[in-house]
């Protein structure tokens, strides 16, 4: 099973919700739109997507000691490990402290759920549940991540269609309506599951993300994710794609992911002296040891300088960042992707181009026993061991 087989527990989306208050708290208090909450997190959640991580926890642990009654602080220091792990899903050292903060929000929001706010309780019991299954799924804990799906669709049946309370809370509604019918469309077997919910609508779905994009104070970052996601992985919307990863990038500056995404698009739209530009950035903050920026993201940079130097007919720097691209996937495990498995066809062609026949033909015997016969670089590698 892949990564987005669980996509479709994350139909609530990020709930950076900030419900909390010092007035006496009331089963009939809505915490949504508190402006002077807004103000308080405002700095704290720029710092944890901008990946400055440890003044982003900081601040949440200033606002969980305010309002340690309530899950969202503890879902918000939660969430700042999650992007800790977003740049590399394989990587697992913060995983502890992940499900720590995570099972902390559910035992809150069980109790907001229970006593005090049930919309409010259901919200966030929902997305604690979705992201915790999804992190499960990653790590092929299918049993736990199954019944964490569950559950986060049970309460998001309980918490979506509120949207008109606050534009934070139609994210759930968007996604849910988005990955209703993507689900099912992309995972035939889940049909059974996705059958017991309400049907979905993929386009109202978009232009609810787009509304809350706009308008939501909270939740901005993550419905622009969404519609980045979905721009380019399902609408091959590149323009669309482009535009909202050039805004995250320029906005967070120093978020790998953001930077890796946008650096990628650059490259496939052919935009090859900024791919270069940002490619060169991604090395040098590896390099630099700047939060978030590690060998995954060193992969997709050195793939990519490696090839528009091809392209530019200068093979000693192509054949010096291939070997760096296929350096990276081996220190993480990834010489089953493309970026290694190309690299390695790449340097094949290079080297016959060169005239240097038996590293081409060892390259290219590498790539055949790389991947399967029927992807597209074994039948290259294949067609060129003829040649030569």
């Amino acid at each position: 099973m892949k990564r987005l087989l669980f996509i479709g527990v994350l139909m609530i989306g990020f709930s950076a919700n900030a419900q909390m208050t010092q007035v006496p708290i009331d089963s009939s208090y809505s915490l949504l739109n508190n402006p002077y909450i807004q103000l308080e997190a405002t700095q704290a959640i720029n710092d944890m997507y901008n990946f400055r991580f440890e003044r982003s926890m900081s601040h949440f642990r200033y606002i969980r000691n305010q309002y340690g009654w309530h899950p969202l602080p503890y879902f918000l220091m939660g969430l700042n490990y999650w992007w800790r792990i977003m740049p590399n899903f394989n990587e697992e050292k913060y995983d502890e402290e992940f499900f720590a903060y995570m099972d902390t929000s559910l035992m809150l929001s069980e109790r907001l759920y229970q006593d005090l706010n049930t919309v409010e309780g259901a919200f966030f019991l929902s997305v604690t549940y979705a992201f915790q299954g999804r992190l499960l799924s990653e790590r092929h804990e299918w049993t736990k991540a199954a019944l964490a799906s569950k559950n986060a669709l049970k309460y998001l049946e309980e918490s979506r269609g509120n949207g008109d309370l606050s534009p934070e809370l139609l994210i759930g509604d968007a996604l849910f309506n988005f990955f209703a019918e993507w689900v099912p469309e992309n995972y035939p077997f889940l049909k059974p599951v996705v059958a017991l919910f309400p049907d979905g609508d993929k386009e109202l779905g978009i232009q609810q993300l787009k509304v809350v994009a706009r308008n939501a104070f909270y939740t901005r970052t993550e419905a622009q994710y969404y519609l980045m996601w979905i721009s380019y992985y399902e609408e091959k919307d590149m323009a669309t794609a482009m535009q909202v990863a050039e805004y995250l990038h320029q906005t967070f500056p120093r978020n790998a992911y953001f930077h890796r995404f946008y650096t990628r698009l650059l490259y496939q739209t052919g935009n090859y002296d900024l791919a270069t530009k940002e490619s060169r950035s991604i090395l040098n903050r590896l390099d630099s040891a700047y939060e978030g920026y590690e060998y995954n993201s060193g992969r997709y940079a050195a793939f990519f300088l490696g090839h528009i130097s091809e392209i530019k007919h200068q093979y000693e720097d192509a054949k010096k960042y291939f070997k760096l691209a296929m350096e990276f996937g081996e220190a993480i495990d990834a010489t089953d992707k493309g970026y290694y498995i190309f690299s390695v066809l790449h340097l094949g062609r290079i080297a016959q181009k060169e005239g240097e026949v038996d590293i081409a033909r060892t390259y290219f015997r590498d790539v055949k026993k790389l991947t399967k016969r029927k992807h597209s670089a074994n039948i290259e590698a294949r067609e060129r061991l003829q040649e030569l």
